[in-house]
Order: C-alpha cells, then sequence, then structure tokens
C-alpha cells in the first residue's frame, strides 16, 4: 500500500490561512531527516532525541522566544508556537523542544541582569539545557500551594529538602526550574506567599543532594522523580525576590498553555491527514471505507474541532504578543486543542482498524501521544474550574 510520509500527511491538511510559511518549510525540512523510524527506535529504547534537538538548536528554534541581545531569535510568541505545530505535523515529536522554549521566560522575566547574562546566550546557543521544571510533588499534585520542598537559608545559600514527581527531562537537562517553600505557610499571609524559585545546575548536583530516577510511562516522555537531600544552592541562584515565586510560575503559565496548544494541534493534523488517506486509499467491499459515513463523520467532526482549537490558539497567542490579559484564552485554547486532538486520535486509530496497532504505521504511537493532552500541563477538570470560577462568575468549586 503507498503510503505517505509523516511531513506528507501533516502538510496536505493545512488550516485556511497558514502563517510564517517559510518558517514552516524551514521546520519541515528538518524534520524529514527524522522519520517514523527514528522515533519508533527511541520509543522502543525509552531513548532521548539528542539529535533531533541539535538540529532544532542549530537552526536557531529553541532560542525562538530569548531576545536578540541575548543571541536568541527573539520571535512573538506565535512564531514559537508554528515551530511546535510544525514538529508534530511533520511526525516529529515536540515535547521534548517546548521546554527549553518557555522554561528560560522565568529567568528572562525576573532573573536578575547578571543571571540573564550568564544563561540565556548558552541557552540561545544549546550549550546549556534548561528543559527541567520541578514543581509537582507525589503528595500535593496540582494543589501547588501546599507543596513540601523546603529551602532554608544559610548564610549566602539555601538548603533544599524534599521531592518532586514528573519532572521531565531532568536526566537530560543541565538546568532545573526548581519550586521550593521557602517561608512556611503558616506564616504566610496568603498560601500563594512564601514559595520561590531557584535555578538549580543539575549536573553539579547529581550524586550531592540530588538523585534522578526514570519513571516509566504509557508515552517516550523521559518523565523522571526527584529525591532532594540537603542539596545546596546559592542565593545568587534565587530568580526574582524570595516568596513571590508562585507568582512567577503563574506569569510563565499562559504561555506554555499556547505553546501546548499549537504543539497538540500539530498532532492532530497529523493523525488527521493519515485517517483521511488511508479512508480513501483502503478498499473494502469494492469501494473507499472513506464513502461510509460511519468512517467519515469521525474525521470530518475532529477536522472542524481542530479548526475551532485553531482560531481560539490563535487568538490567544495575539493577545500574549500584544501584552493583553490572556488567562481564560490560554486556557480554553488547550482545553480545545486537547480535546480536538484526542477526536483526531481516535477518528485515525479506529478507521485504521487492526493496522492502526501496527507500530509501523505510527498510529498507536500519536494515538499515546495525543492523549497526555487532557491530563497535563494542566488537566481539563482544573481549566473548566477555571473558566467556571474566574470567567463565569460561579463560586470556587475546590
Amino acid at each position: 500500500m503507498n503510503r505517505q510520509s509523516n511531513h506528507e500527511a501533516g502538510a496536505s491538511l493545512m488550516s485556511y490561512d497558514q502563517d510564517y510559511p517559510e518558517l514552516r518549510q524551514a521546520v519541515a525540512r528538518i524534520c524529514a531527516g527524522f522519520p517514523g523510524e527514528y522515533w519508533r527506535a527511541l520509543d522502543e529504547a525509552r531513548g532521548y532525541p539528542t539529535e533531533f534537538l541539535q538540529a532544532l538548536t542549530k537552526a536557531g528554534f529553541l532560542g525562538a522566544l530569548i531576545p536578540e541581545a541575548y543571541g536568541g531569535s527573539g520571535m512573538p510568541l506565535r512564531a514559537a508556537a508554528v515551530i511546535l505545530e510544525e514538529i508534530n505535523a511533520s511526525g516529529c515529536v515536540a515535547s521534548p523542544a517546548h521546554a527549553q522554549m518557555y522554561i528560560m521566560g522565568t529567568v528572562l522575566r525576573h532573573g536578575s541582569e547578571a543571571q540573564k547574562d550568564k544563561y540565556l546566550p548558552g541557552i540561545a546557543r544549546g550549550d546549556l539545557r534548561l528543559q527541567a521544571f520541578g514543581v509537582t510533588e507525589p503528595t500535593t499534585g496540582s494543589d501547588t500551594t501546599q507543596l513540601k520542598t523546603r529551602a532554608v537559608r544559610q548564610g549566602d545559600h539555601y538548603v533544599v529538602n524534599g521531592q518532586k514527581l514528573w519532572t521531565s527531562r531532568a536526566l537530560h537537562s543541565d538546568l532545573m526550574l526548581l519550586l521550593v517553600r521557602t517561608t512556611p505557610i503558616e506564616q504566610c499571609a496568603k498560601k500563594t506567599d512564601g514559595l520561590s524559585t531557584l535555578l538549580v545546575d543539575l549536573k553539579a548536583s547529581v550524586g550531592k543532594g540530588i538523585t534522578i530516577r526514570p519513571v516509566k510511562t504509557l508515552l517516550n516522555h523521559n518523565t523522571t522523580e526527584i529525591f532532594i537531600d540537603n542539596l545546596t544552592v546559592p542565593v545568587a541562584n534565587l530568580i526574582g525576590e524570595e516568596g513571590k515565586g508562585f507568582r512567577y510560575i503563574l506569569d510563565g503559565m499562559n504561555a506554555e498553555r499556547i505553546l501546548v496548544a499549537q504543539e497538540c494541534i500539530g498532532d492532530g493534523r497529523w493523525l488527521l491527514a493519515k485517517g483521511v488517506a488511508y479512508a480513501n486509499e483502503r478498499q473494502v467491499f469494492g469501494r473507499p471505507i472513506g464513502q461510509n459515513q460511519g468512517v467519515q463523520f469521525p474525521l470530518a467532526r475532529a477536522y472542524a474541532s481542530l479548526e475551532a482549537a485553531e482560531l481560539m490558539a490563535r487568538k490567544a497567542a495575539a493577545m500574549f504578543d500584544a501584552g493583553q490579559p490572556c488567562g481564560a484564552e490560554a486556557n480554553m485554547a488547550k482545553l480545545l486543542a486537547s480535546e480536538a486532538t484526542w477526536q483526531a486520535a481516535e477518528a485515525a486509530m479506529q478507521t485504521h482498524g487492526g493496522f492502526g496497532f501496527a507500530q509501523e504505521y505510527d498510529i498507536e504511537r500519536k494515538w499515546r501521544e495525543a492523549r497526555i493532552y487532557q491530563t497535563a500541563p494542566i488537566s481539563t477538570n482544573l481549566i473548566l474550574s477555571y473558566l467556571g470560577e474566574h470567567v463565569l462568575g460561579m463560586p470556587r468549586s475546590y
């Protein structure tokens, strides 16, 4: 059977007015060198796409959001979102790349000039990988203000103890942004006070206060759990002011959700294109299976949902780039994109029948990848709670 390449599949279902066409083409050219075989081998070995990230870094894509003054490209958020979308729409995996784009935003917006001069040029060049974000803990989950990881100041350094979970890419990152409690919650006027962000040198700390253990999951996401035992972190590595870390983290969440929404839409484009191509090619009972409404309608509905999600993602990015409040739009973009892409994943899997489970078709790999978006980086229920309370004005539900 004549099957489309990964890039051909994603590109064949482009939205009505694709923006940044030259940027999309440049990303697609890189992705063409990393076909399905490359990702299947990594999936089997639980490996990390080092070569792929090196290619993206060399092209300047991972420094897209870093200002030119620090060696980056200084692109708007929408352009960075397009890069991630195109990676996934080409059949590759954007998640190892997106963290390098947005985690540095905390340093850029809230770090000192000395910190920005020290770290941002290296991140832009790819010499430094800031891809790990230590926030979630096993006992507190999404209730971030209750986290237990404690940092106590002793002279010119902090002593940190605690545990983090679902810290992806920690084994492949030089630096980690770590959220800790510096003031006990009972001493704070608000529970969001007393949290601070520290920049941790992971390479120097492993075996000297930090232990990292891989966590095997449904997909090859390179996630870990981190155990912190009397880790010393220089006070010079405190980002911004002590006790204001929670607002710094929130400040970066809109960008994260907009970027993830667009990369999610890229997966949806790839899955939908594969499903449509197979529905047109596969002949059963003397006609293409796509002629049957039972096959055709789920794919058509997924297309409509993806287009709607795309519009909300563009609106959110435009508001962010204009400096406007966009919390609701960023959350809705993430919500709609995750649901639309899951529709596309289910439709593609069902359309392929038994072949959807065959690894060589890559459908099952992308199907697994698509499912995570409804859980991380923020769950669907938390988004709905946010909308219910902060947009619709209903009582807080938790």
